[in-house]
């Protein structure tokens, strides 16, 4: 007899654009065997100490408001691509969310309710547009350890008005941490874990660099028997694209194709096949898959280059 198949969670996380996107926007995604995408409309703060979340403006790109995320989800759902709406915030100058923390209570009070506007707004979009997936939040670990009654309050609110799977996008440090999940369907991990510190790390690398984090992956699972979901992963194919997954740092710029194949080969060989594990979202995937990646190209995107190949076979199998 042939094997089951166990049908996974295999996203792309879709980047928002200046333009609608149409048809020809979505078959590469098809192309590649994706059944979901994550959606990822964006507000933004000024500094890490600033409470104040500036969202759905003109001066915004279209993808990211409101609306644009409305229009991208109807069109890949008009293709069969389930999809997460994963609203995310933009801290200028691209400083880590992480570390946003206010310095006084009257401050953490006013970004909650700013948050919850913010989140409320995509959670009323995920009811309307029936979306598979909500994700409440992302990276954002000293808003979660700074104010965890706030979590657990907001949680309750969007249930009132979205019916769906829940989860949190916890940053590969984050997550064992996070006091939530037992109120949410998934456990929701960016999984940016160091693996290698190869200049070109192997596959069989790799895979012993995933041991220690699988296992302590699993354990969150069974405390919480919750599915965990990579919300986001990916490497860049860069020179030790291994040792520090999550840097984006425009210094390393060395193109290493073989890096970004190898690293996700181990990802897919460590985690696709186990029960516990749903899924999850490739960062990141462009509309104008013509346009973007390629062979001299050092960035996260798979688009156009060797694991474009890989994936599109990994998400044949499950």
């Amino acid at each position: 007899m042939a094997p089951v198949k166990r049908e996974k969670i295999n996203g792309v996380s879709f980047v928002a654009s200046r333009e609608a996107i149409n048809n020809e926007h979505v078959k590469p995604v098809l192309n590649v065997n994706a059944n979901f995408a994550a959606i990822m409309p964006f507000g933004f703060i000024r500094d890490l100490e600033h409470p104040e979340i500036v969202y759905n403006t003109e001066r915004q790109w279209f993808g990211e408001t409101s609306l644009g995320a409305k229009q991208y989800i109807e069109e890949l759902r008009y293709s069969g691509v389930k999809i997460m709406i994963k609203p995310q915030i933009w801290v200028w100058r691209g400083e880590f969310t992480g570390l946003i923390e206010m310095k006084d209570e009257a401050s953490w009070k006013q970004l909650e309710d700013a948050y919850t506007k913010f989140i409320l707004e995509y959670a009323l979009l995920a009811a309307e547009t029936k979306a598979d997936i909500f994700c409440i939040g992302t990276e954002l670990e000293r808003f979660v350890d700074n104010r965890p009654a706030y979590w657990f309050s907001l949680i309750k609110e969007i249930k009132k008005v979205y019916k769906g799977m829940l989860t949190y996008a916890a940053n590969w440090n984050e997550y064992h941490k996070t006091p939530f999940w037992k109120e949410l369907n998934y456990i929701g991990v960016d999984a940016y874990f160091p693996v290698s510190s190869s200049k070109k790390p192997t596959v069989e690398e790799c895979l012993i660099g995933w041991e220690k984090h699988k296992q302590e992956i699993k354990e969150v699972h069974d405390k919480f028997n919750k599915p965990i979901l990579f919300t986001e992963y990916g490497y860049r194919s860069v020179d030790f694209s291994g040792k520090e997954p999550w840097k984006s740092d425009r210094s390393m710029n060395q193109v290493n194709l073989d890096a970004q194949t190898n690293t996700t080969q181990a990802l897919f060989e460590t985690f696709w096949r186990e029960d516990w594990f749903a899924g999850g979202f490739i960062w990141k995937w462009f509309h104008k898959h013509d346009k973007v990646g390629g062979l001299t190209n050092h960035q996260f995107t798979p688009q156009n280059k060797p694991v474009e190949a890989l994936i599109k076979k990994q998400y044949s199998l499950y």
